[in-house]
């Protein structure tokens, strides 16, 4: 199941990193670990952020795609489910319109 992952990582301990000089390569490790299938940087609530999109397999897998990140960023993560087109399609709107209506 694909899924989006929004990182809003806090001031601390990444501004240290940041200076420090460890934040790209613990970056590129959790990267190498968790494998997204894309991760975009931005601003997220006013912090540095990045949303990510992970292939899930199953719930169990979620912990190694979110431990890395809370553990060497102390990053907030937030999971949400996200559907292609097609994956909208399969869903059968009208027949659960007819169902609920």
């Amino acid at each position: 199941m694909r899924m989006l992952v929004n990182l809003i990582f806090l001031i601390e301990p990444f501004s240290s990193m940041v200076r420090d000089g460890t934040v790209g390569d613990i970056i590129g490790r959790v990267i190498d670990a968790v494998k997204p299938e894309s991760i975009y940087f931005t601003e997220l609530e006013g912090n540095r952020g990045a949303v990510m999109v992970v292939d899930v397999k199953e719930a169990s897998s979620i912990p190694s795609i979110a431990e890395p990140w809370f553990l060497n960023f102390e990053a907030i993560c937030e999971f949400r489910i996200a559907m292609t087109p097609n994956d909208l399609m399969k869903a059968n709107l009208p027949k659960l319109a007819e169902e609920w209506s």
